[in-house]
Protein backbone atom coordinates (compact mmCIF):
# COMPACT_ATOMS: atom_id res chain seq x y z
CA UNK A 1 0.00 0.00 0.00
CA UNK A 2 1.35 3.52 -1.06
CA UNK A 3 2.47 5.96 1.82
CA UNK A 4 2.68 9.39 1.66
CA UNK A 5 5.09 11.23 3.65
CA UNK A 6 2.19 14.45 5.68
CA UNK A 7 3.39 17.35 3.56
CA UNK A 8 2.31 15.43 0.39
CA UNK A 9 -0.86 14.86 2.19
CA UNK A 10 -1.28 17.94 2.96
CA UNK A 11 -0.91 19.69 -0.16
CA UNK A 12 -3.11 16.79 -1.82
CA UNK A 13 -6.13 17.65 0.03
CA UNK A 14 -5.43 21.55 -0.27
CA UNK A 15 -5.83 20.22 -4.16
CA UNK A 16 -8.78 18.12 -3.50
CA UNK A 17 -10.36 21.22 -1.67
CA UNK A 18 -9.94 23.63 -4.42
CA UNK A 19 -11.27 21.15 -6.98
CA UNK A 20 -13.72 19.99 -5.57
CA UNK A 21 -15.33 23.78 -4.84
CA UNK A 22 -14.34 24.50 -8.60
CA UNK A 23 -16.25 21.77 -9.53
CA UNK A 24 -19.60 22.29 -7.24
CA UNK A 25 -19.51 26.03 -8.66
CA UNK A 26 -19.61 24.58 -11.75
CA UNK A 27 -22.73 22.57 -11.25
CA UNK A 28 -24.50 25.44 -9.24
CA UNK A 29 -24.18 27.50 -12.04
CA UNK A 30 -25.54 24.86 -14.24
CA UNK A 31 -28.46 24.62 -11.97
CA UNK A 32 -27.65 21.11 -10.51
CA UNK A 33 -29.40 19.95 -7.09
CA UNK A 34 -26.78 20.71 -3.99
CA UNK A 35 -27.05 16.89 -3.05
CA UNK A 36 -25.83 15.58 -6.38
CA UNK A 37 -23.39 18.48 -6.60
CA UNK A 38 -21.99 16.75 -3.52
CA UNK A 39 -21.85 13.29 -4.73
CA UNK A 40 -20.85 13.69 -7.96
CA UNK A 41 -18.12 15.93 -7.28
CA UNK A 42 -16.99 14.06 -4.21
CA UNK A 43 -16.67 10.89 -7.02
CA UNK A 44 -14.75 13.13 -9.83
CA UNK A 45 -12.20 14.17 -6.92
CA UNK A 46 -11.36 10.73 -5.84
CA UNK A 47 -11.19 9.79 -9.22
CA UNK A 48 -8.65 12.64 -10.23
CA UNK A 49 -6.73 11.71 -7.11
CA UNK A 50 -6.48 8.19 -7.91
CA UNK A 51 -5.15 8.81 -11.25
CA UNK A 52 -2.69 11.41 -9.88
CA UNK A 53 -1.14 9.56 -6.93
CA UNK A 54 -0.29 6.65 -9.78
CA UNK A 55 1.12 8.30 -12.32
CA UNK A 56 2.92 10.84 -9.87
CA UNK A 57 3.88 8.58 -7.23
CA UNK A 58 4.54 5.56 -8.75
CA UNK A 59 5.39 6.20 -12.30
CA UNK A 60 7.08 9.66 -11.24
CA UNK A 61 8.28 9.74 -8.05
CA UNK A 62 9.03 12.96 -6.60
CA UNK A 63 10.80 14.43 -3.85
CA UNK A 64 8.20 16.98 -0.87
CA UNK A 65 8.07 20.20 -1.46
CA UNK A 66 7.70 22.73 1.71
CA UNK A 67 4.02 24.63 1.67
CA UNK A 68 6.09 28.04 0.69
CA UNK A 69 7.20 27.70 -1.88
CA UNK A 70 11.05 29.04 -2.26
CA UNK A 71 11.48 31.78 -5.30
CA UNK A 72 14.61 29.28 -6.89
CA UNK A 73 12.70 26.05 -7.28
CA UNK A 74 9.59 28.16 -9.27
CA UNK A 75 9.67 27.70 -12.88
CA UNK A 76 11.49 30.27 -14.81
CA UNK A 77 9.52 33.31 -16.51
CA UNK A 78 9.30 33.39 -19.68
CA UNK A 79 11.60 36.61 -20.77
CA UNK A 80 9.23 37.90 -23.41
CA UNK A 81 6.13 37.81 -21.33
CA UNK A 82 8.33 39.55 -18.19
CA UNK A 83 9.13 42.19 -20.47
CA UNK A 84 5.24 43.47 -21.88
CA UNK A 85 4.31 46.35 -21.60
CA UNK A 86 1.65 45.70 -18.97
CA UNK A 87 4.05 44.22 -16.71
CA UNK A 88 6.95 44.61 -15.33
CA UNK A 89 9.39 43.35 -12.27
CA UNK A 90 11.28 44.54 -10.16
CA UNK A 91 14.09 42.62 -8.58
CA UNK A 92 15.73 44.33 -5.09
CA UNK A 93 17.55 42.80 -2.06
CA UNK A 94 14.58 42.26 -0.31
CA UNK A 95 12.96 40.17 -2.60
CA UNK A 96 11.03 40.00 -5.77
CA UNK A 97 8.00 42.15 -6.78
CA UNK A 98 6.09 41.34 -9.75
CA UNK A 99 3.48 43.89 -10.75
CA UNK A 100 1.09 43.98 -13.80
CA UNK A 101 -2.09 44.94 -15.47
CA UNK A 102 -5.06 42.31 -16.36
CA UNK A 103 -5.48 42.12 -20.89
CA UNK A 104 -8.58 41.59 -22.22
CA UNK A 105 -9.47 37.69 -22.06
CA UNK A 106 -6.86 36.99 -19.37
CA UNK A 107 -7.77 35.83 -15.79
CA UNK A 108 -6.07 36.57 -12.46
CA UNK A 109 -4.78 32.54 -12.41
CA UNK A 110 -3.18 33.19 -15.60
CA UNK A 111 -1.99 36.07 -14.70
CA UNK A 112 -0.73 35.34 -11.77
CA UNK A 113 1.19 32.10 -12.74
CA UNK A 114 2.86 33.87 -15.73
CA UNK A 115 5.05 35.23 -12.54
CA UNK A 116 5.74 31.80 -11.26
CA UNK A 117 3.03 31.49 -8.51
CA UNK A 118 1.57 27.95 -8.16
CA UNK A 119 -1.80 26.78 -8.34
CA UNK A 120 -1.95 25.96 -4.73
CA UNK A 121 -0.99 29.88 -4.21
CA UNK A 122 -3.79 31.24 -6.59
CA UNK A 123 -6.48 29.06 -4.60
CA UNK A 124 -4.84 30.29 -1.17
CA UNK A 125 -5.42 33.80 -2.68
CA UNK A 126 -8.28 33.23 -3.57
CA UNK A 127 -9.79 31.43 -0.97
CA UNK A 128 -8.72 34.09 1.61
CA UNK A 129 -10.09 37.36 -0.17
CA UNK A 130 -13.50 35.53 -1.04
CA UNK A 131 -15.27 37.68 1.12
CA UNK A 132 -13.88 40.62 0.26
CA UNK A 133 -13.20 40.75 -3.82
CA UNK A 134 -14.99 38.47 -6.66
CA UNK A 135 -12.32 37.43 -8.73
CA UNK A 136 -14.91 35.88 -11.14
CA UNK A 137 -15.46 39.71 -12.07
CA UNK A 138 -12.36 41.02 -12.49
CA UNK A 139 -11.70 43.15 -15.54
CA UNK A 140 -9.56 44.11 -17.70
CA UNK A 141 -7.44 46.92 -16.28
CA UNK A 142 -7.58 45.65 -12.95
CA UNK A 143 -4.17 45.84 -11.27
CA UNK A 144 -2.29 43.35 -8.93
CA UNK A 145 1.50 43.14 -7.27
CA UNK A 146 2.95 39.61 -6.51
CA UNK A 147 5.45 40.30 -3.58
CA UNK A 148 8.21 37.38 -2.60
CA UNK A 149 10.40 37.99 0.71
CA UNK A 150 14.63 37.32 0.15
CA UNK A 151 14.09 33.69 0.21
CA UNK A 152 11.29 33.37 -2.04
CA UNK A 153 8.55 33.18 0.08
CA UNK A 154 5.38 34.17 -0.79
CA UNK A 155 4.73 37.30 1.36
CA UNK A 156 2.06 39.56 -0.16
CA UNK A 157 -0.69 40.03 -3.03
CA UNK A 158 -2.32 43.55 -3.82
CA UNK A 159 -5.34 43.65 -6.01
CA UNK A 160 -6.24 46.92 -7.51
CA UNK A 161 -9.90 47.45 -8.85
CA UNK A 162 -9.33 51.38 -8.89
CA UNK A 163 -7.04 53.91 -7.10
CA UNK A 164 -10.04 53.83 -4.80
CA UNK A 165 -10.77 50.18 -4.77
CA UNK A 166 -7.34 47.80 -3.47
CA UNK A 167 -6.69 44.72 -1.01
CA UNK A 168 -4.01 43.18 0.44
CA UNK A 169 -3.24 39.35 1.14
CA UNK A 170 -0.25 38.48 3.09
CA UNK A 171 1.54 36.36 5.07
CA UNK A 172 1.51 36.73 8.79
CA UNK A 173 5.09 36.88 10.41
CA UNK A 174 6.59 34.32 12.10
CA UNK A 175 3.34 32.07 11.51
CA UNK A 176 3.46 29.32 8.83
CA UNK A 177 1.01 28.85 6.61
CA UNK A 178 -1.30 32.14 8.45
CA UNK A 179 -2.48 34.79 5.96
CA UNK A 180 -4.57 37.68 6.53
CA UNK A 181 -6.71 39.82 3.99
CA UNK A 182 -7.72 43.15 4.28
CA UNK A 183 -8.85 46.47 2.24
CA UNK A 184 -6.39 49.12 1.70
CA UNK A 185 -7.80 52.83 3.08
CA UNK A 186 -6.90 55.39 0.36
CA UNK A 187 -6.17 59.38 1.17
CA UNK A 188 -8.96 60.75 -0.56
CA UNK A 189 -8.90 64.88 -1.41
CA UNK A 190 -11.97 66.18 -1.63
CA UNK A 191 -12.19 69.92 -3.24
CA UNK A 192 -15.20 71.90 -3.58
CA UNK A 193 -15.91 73.22 -7.26
CA UNK A 194 -18.40 75.11 -9.31
CA UNK A 195 -20.25 74.61 -12.16
CA UNK A 196 -22.78 76.46 -14.27
CA UNK A 197 -24.33 76.38 -17.86
CA UNK A 198 -27.49 76.60 -20.04
CA UNK A 199 -29.53 73.62 -21.31
CA UNK A 200 -29.56 73.31 -24.96
CA UNK A 201 -30.79 70.17 -25.09
CA UNK A 202 -30.67 67.46 -21.71
CA UNK A 203 -29.14 68.16 -18.17
CA UNK A 204 -26.85 65.33 -18.69
CA UNK A 205 -25.70 66.43 -22.02
CA UNK A 206 -25.01 70.25 -20.53
CA UNK A 207 -23.09 68.36 -17.81
CA UNK A 208 -20.71 66.18 -20.02
CA UNK A 209 -20.66 69.76 -22.54
CA UNK A 210 -18.67 71.04 -19.25
CA UNK A 211 -16.56 68.50 -18.98
CA UNK A 212 -17.88 66.54 -16.30
CA UNK A 213 -19.03 62.62 -15.70
CA UNK A 214 -22.98 62.45 -15.85
CA UNK A 215 -23.63 61.24 -12.50
CA UNK A 216 -22.94 64.94 -11.57
CA UNK A 217 -26.67 65.48 -13.96
CA UNK A 218 -28.28 62.16 -11.93
CA UNK A 219 -27.28 63.33 -8.84
CA UNK A 220 -28.29 66.82 -9.81
CA UNK A 221 -31.98 65.03 -10.88
CA UNK A 222 -32.30 63.56 -7.57
CA UNK A 223 -32.25 66.44 -5.61
CA UNK A 224 -35.42 68.16 -7.35
CA UNK A 225 -36.87 64.76 -8.38
CA UNK A 226 -39.50 65.96 -5.89
CA UNK A 227 -40.20 69.38 -7.83
CA UNK A 228 -39.49 68.40 -11.61
CA UNK A 229 -39.31 65.73 -13.88
CA UNK A 230 -35.98 65.98 -15.50
CA UNK A 231 -36.78 63.46 -18.78
CA UNK A 232 -39.71 65.75 -19.80
CA UNK A 233 -39.89 69.17 -17.99
CA UNK A 234 -36.18 70.34 -19.09
CA UNK A 235 -36.18 73.14 -21.58
CA UNK A 236 -33.61 74.73 -23.81
CA UNK A 237 -32.43 77.83 -21.91
CA UNK A 238 -33.29 76.64 -18.84
CA UNK A 239 -29.98 77.56 -15.90
CA UNK A 240 -28.54 75.33 -13.47
CA UNK A 241 -25.66 75.95 -11.23
CA UNK A 242 -23.52 73.54 -8.57
CA UNK A 243 -21.47 73.40 -5.99
CA UNK A 244 -20.13 70.15 -5.30
CA UNK A 245 -17.33 68.44 -4.12
CA UNK A 246 -14.29 66.67 -6.40
CA UNK A 247 -12.22 63.80 -5.45
CA UNK A 248 -9.10 62.93 -5.84
CA UNK A 249 -5.75 60.57 -4.60
CA UNK A 250 -2.73 60.80 -5.06
CA UNK A 251 -0.65 57.89 -6.36
CA UNK A 252 3.46 58.43 -6.21
CA UNK A 253 3.58 61.96 -7.58
CA UNK A 254 0.73 61.79 -9.17
CA UNK A 255 -3.01 63.42 -8.35
CA UNK A 256 -5.70 61.37 -10.15
CA UNK A 257 -9.33 62.63 -10.30
CA UNK A 258 -11.29 59.89 -8.90
CA UNK A 259 -15.17 61.35 -9.56
CA UNK A 260 -17.32 63.64 -8.26
CA UNK A 261 -18.78 63.67 -4.28
CA UNK A 262 -21.63 65.32 -2.67
CA UNK A 263 -23.22 67.93 -4.12
CA UNK A 264 -23.04 71.03 -1.64
CA UNK A 265 -25.34 73.25 -3.37
CA UNK A 266 -27.74 73.65 -6.33
CA UNK A 267 -30.15 75.78 -8.23
CA UNK A 268 -32.33 75.89 -11.71
CA UNK A 269 -34.44 78.20 -12.93
CA UNK A 270 -36.43 77.47 -16.18
CA UNK A 271 -40.48 76.48 -16.75
CA UNK A 272 -41.32 75.50 -12.78
CA UNK A 273 -39.66 78.45 -11.69
CA UNK A 274 -36.58 78.94 -9.38
CA UNK A 275 -35.65 75.93 -7.30
CA UNK A 276 -32.78 75.88 -4.73
CA UNK A 277 -31.32 73.15 -2.69
CA UNK A 278 -28.62 73.46 0.31
CA UNK A 279 -27.04 70.33 1.53
CA UNK A 280 -26.86 69.91 5.84
CA UNK A 281 -25.79 67.54 7.50
CA UNK A 282 -28.11 67.97 11.07
CA UNK A 283 -25.61 64.50 13.13
CA UNK A 284 -22.27 63.81 11.57
CA UNK A 285 -22.77 61.33 8.66
CA UNK A 286 -26.81 62.13 8.44
CA UNK A 287 -27.64 64.63 5.92
CA UNK A 288 -30.42 66.06 3.74
CA UNK A 289 -31.09 68.87 1.02
CA UNK A 290 -33.45 71.77 2.33
CA UNK A 291 -34.79 74.68 0.34
CA UNK A 292 -33.10 78.28 1.94
CA UNK A 293 -36.64 78.49 4.34
CA UNK A 294 -35.26 75.36 6.16
CA UNK A 295 -38.25 72.98 4.67
CA UNK A 296 -36.95 69.67 2.82
CA UNK A 297 -36.90 69.34 -0.55
CA UNK A 298 -37.75 65.39 0.04
CA UNK A 299 -41.16 64.64 -0.05
CA UNK A 300 -42.65 61.77 1.32
CA UNK A 301 -43.96 59.81 -2.14
CA UNK A 302 -41.53 60.36 -5.64
CA UNK A 303 -43.32 61.42 -8.66
CA UNK A 304 -41.84 58.25 -10.65
CA UNK A 305 -40.72 54.94 -9.35
CA UNK A 306 -37.85 54.58 -12.05
CA UNK A 307 -36.13 56.20 -14.70
CA UNK A 308 -38.46 55.78 -17.62
CA UNK A 309 -38.55 56.21 -21.16
CA UNK A 310 -42.14 57.16 -21.57
CA UNK A 311 -45.84 57.18 -19.96
CA UNK A 312 -47.38 54.16 -22.46
CA UNK A 313 -51.13 54.31 -20.57
CA UNK A 314 -52.45 56.30 -17.94
CA UNK A 315 -54.65 56.15 -15.20
CA UNK A 316 -58.09 56.12 -16.70
CA UNK A 317 -61.85 54.92 -15.70
CA UNK A 318 -61.72 53.27 -18.78
CA UNK A 319 -58.94 52.22 -21.33
CA UNK A 320 -58.78 49.40 -24.41
CA UNK A 321 -56.94 46.41 -23.10
CA UNK A 322 -54.74 45.98 -25.86
CA UNK A 323 -54.64 42.19 -25.17
CA UNK A 324 -58.10 41.34 -23.81
CA UNK A 325 -59.97 43.11 -26.44
CA UNK A 326 -62.11 45.12 -23.83
CA UNK A 327 -63.00 48.09 -22.27
CA UNK A 328 -62.10 48.19 -18.42
CA UNK A 329 -60.17 50.46 -16.02
CA UNK A 330 -56.49 51.35 -16.06
CA UNK A 331 -56.05 51.90 -12.02
CA UNK A 332 -52.26 53.12 -12.45
CA UNK A 333 -49.55 54.37 -14.90
CA UNK A 334 -47.51 52.56 -16.90
CA UNK A 335 -44.22 53.53 -17.72
CA UNK A 336 -42.47 52.18 -20.29
CA UNK A 337 -38.46 51.50 -19.99
CA UNK A 338 -35.95 49.13 -21.41
CA UNK A 339 -35.44 45.74 -19.73
CA UNK A 340 -33.45 45.38 -16.63
CA UNK A 341 -33.85 48.76 -15.75
CA UNK A 342 -33.42 49.34 -11.96
CA UNK A 343 -37.60 50.08 -10.13
CA UNK A 344 -37.69 51.60 -6.80
CA UNK A 345 -40.08 52.33 -3.83
CA UNK A 346 -41.32 55.41 -4.33
CA UNK A 347 -41.59 55.55 -0.31
CA UNK A 348 -40.36 54.29 2.95
CA UNK A 349 -42.89 51.53 3.92
CA UNK A 350 -42.65 47.78 4.12
CA UNK A 351 -43.20 44.77 2.30
CA UNK A 352 -46.37 43.40 2.29
CA UNK A 353 -46.25 40.97 -0.99
CA UNK A 354 -43.60 39.74 -3.30
CA UNK A 355 -44.35 36.74 -6.15
CA UNK A 356 -46.35 35.74 -9.23
CA UNK A 357 -49.80 37.78 -9.30
CA UNK A 358 -51.44 36.30 -12.53
CA UNK A 359 -51.71 38.88 -15.32
CA UNK A 360 -49.71 41.17 -13.32
CA UNK A 361 -47.31 38.68 -13.48
CA UNK A 362 -44.01 39.40 -11.43
CA UNK A 363 -45.32 42.35 -8.44
CA UNK A 364 -44.16 43.72 -5.34
CA UNK A 365 -46.49 45.66 -3.28
CA UNK A 366 -45.20 48.02 -0.51
CA UNK A 367 -47.21 49.07 2.96
CA UNK A 368 -46.31 53.42 3.49
CA UNK A 369 -47.86 55.59 5.94
CA UNK A 370 -51.35 57.13 6.49
CA UNK A 371 -52.62 54.08 4.71
CA UNK A 372 -51.30 53.73 1.10
CA UNK A 373 -50.44 50.80 -0.13
CA UNK A 374 -47.98 51.00 -4.13
CA UNK A 375 -47.95 47.81 -6.43
CA UNK A 376 -45.43 47.77 -9.31
CA UNK A 377 -46.45 45.15 -11.82
CA UNK A 378 -44.71 43.20 -15.09
CA UNK A 379 -41.69 43.02 -13.25
CA UNK A 380 -38.43 40.62 -14.74
CA UNK A 381 -37.11 40.40 -11.74
CA UNK A 382 -36.65 41.18 -7.86
CA UNK A 383 -34.25 43.15 -6.31
CA UNK A 384 -31.89 40.55 -4.59
CA UNK A 385 -32.68 39.79 -0.46
CA UNK A 386 -35.72 41.10 -0.90
CA UNK A 387 -38.51 39.84 1.16
CA UNK A 388 -41.72 40.13 2.47
CA UNK A 389 -42.02 41.90 5.85
CA UNK A 390 -38.90 43.67 4.83
CA UNK A 391 -38.35 47.45 6.00
CA UNK A 392 -37.61 49.25 2.74
CA UNK A 393 -36.56 53.16 2.12
CA UNK A 394 -37.66 55.50 -0.22
CA UNK A 395 -35.95 54.80 -3.52
CA UNK A 396 -34.33 51.38 -2.66
CA UNK A 397 -34.73 48.60 -5.53
CA UNK A 398 -37.33 46.53 -5.28
CA UNK A 399 -37.20 45.10 -8.70
CA UNK A 400 -36.37 45.72 -12.41
CA UNK A 401 -39.10 46.43 -15.09
CA UNK A 402 -39.68 43.64 -17.19
CA UNK A 403 -42.89 41.86 -19.70
CA UNK A 404 -44.15 39.30 -16.95
CA UNK A 405 -47.95 38.76 -17.16
CA UNK A 406 -50.28 40.16 -19.69
CA UNK A 407 -47.81 42.35 -21.16
CA UNK A 408 -47.07 43.99 -24.53
CA UNK A 409 -43.94 45.10 -24.34
CA UNK A 410 -41.50 46.37 -21.46
CA UNK A 411 -42.91 48.27 -18.38
CA UNK A 412 -43.79 48.72 -15.05
CA UNK A 413 -47.84 49.41 -13.93
CA UNK A 414 -46.95 51.48 -10.89
CA UNK A 415 -50.48 51.89 -8.61
CA UNK A 416 -51.31 52.96 -5.55
CA UNK A 417 -53.92 52.63 -3.10
CA UNK A 418 -55.35 54.65 -0.01
CA UNK A 419 -57.35 52.69 2.89
CA UNK A 420 -58.08 50.06 -0.16
CA UNK A 421 -58.86 52.66 -2.80
CA UNK A 422 -57.21 53.26 -5.89
CA UNK A 423 -55.95 56.57 -6.55
CA UNK A 424 -54.06 58.45 -9.16
CA UNK A 425 -50.26 58.21 -8.42
CA UNK A 426 -49.97 61.64 -10.27
CA UNK A 427 -52.43 63.47 -8.27
CA UNK A 428 -50.97 62.76 -4.71
CA UNK A 429 -50.02 65.82 -2.85
CA UNK A 430 -47.74 64.15 -0.65
CA UNK A 431 -45.99 66.21 2.38
CA UNK A 432 -42.60 67.14 2.45
CA UNK A 433 -40.31 65.66 5.18
CA UNK A 434 -39.17 67.24 8.63
CA UNK A 435 -38.40 71.10 8.30
CA UNK A 436 -34.99 71.94 9.88
CA UNK A 437 -35.26 71.40 13.92
CA UNK A 438 -35.20 74.67 16.30
CA UNK A 439 -32.02 73.53 17.84
CA UNK A 440 -30.40 73.11 14.23
CA UNK A 441 -31.71 76.33 12.91
CA UNK A 442 -28.50 78.85 13.64
CA UNK A 443 -26.19 75.84 12.38
CA UNK A 444 -28.35 75.51 9.16
CA UNK A 445 -28.17 79.09 8.43
CA UNK A 446 -24.59 79.31 8.87
CA UNK A 447 -23.84 76.35 6.11
CA UNK A 448 -26.68 78.07 4.08
CA UNK A 449 -24.83 81.52 3.57
CA UNK A 450 -21.87 80.34 3.12
CA UNK A 451 -22.72 77.79 0.37
CA UNK A 452 -25.20 79.87 -1.65
CA UNK A 453 -22.09 82.35 -1.37
CA UNK A 454 -20.28 80.09 -2.96
CA UNK A 455 -23.20 78.93 -5.58
CA UNK A 456 -22.55 82.68 -6.90
CA UNK A 457 -24.54 83.84 -9.87
CA UNK A 458 -21.85 83.99 -12.32
CA UNK A 459 -21.32 83.81 -15.45
CA UNK A 460 -23.75 81.47 -17.91
CA UNK A 461 -22.68 79.68 -21.02
CA UNK A 462 -24.55 77.45 -23.34
CA UNK A 463 -22.94 73.95 -23.20
CA UNK A 464 -22.16 74.22 -26.86
CA UNK A 465 -20.04 76.93 -26.09
CA UNK A 466 -18.37 75.68 -22.58
CA UNK A 467 -15.31 74.27 -24.27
Amino acid sequence: MLELPPQRTHRLSRIAAALRFRVEELWDWLGIPIVQQRLGATALVLCSLTASLWYFDVLVPRPASPSRTPLASLPPVDPTMAAAPEAETLAASTGAHYAGELAPGETLAAALKRHGATSALVHEIDRGMRHLVDFRRAQPGHRYQLDFDGEGNFAGFVYEVSALERYRFEAVADQPDEYRAFRLDARVTRRVSRMAGVVTSSLYEAVQGLGEVSQVASDFASIFAWDLDFSRAVRRGDEFRVLYERNYVTEGEREIYLGPGRILAASYSGAAGDLYAVYFESREGRGSYYRPDGRSVQRRFLVAPLNYSRVSSSFSARRFHPILKVNRPHRGIDYAAPVGTPVWAVADGEVIYKGWAGASGRLVKIRHYNGFVSSYAHLSRFAPGLAVGQPVLQKQRVGYVGQSGLATGPHVCFRVQRNGRYVNPASIDAPTAEPISERDWPDFVAARDERLARLGRFSLVPTDEAL
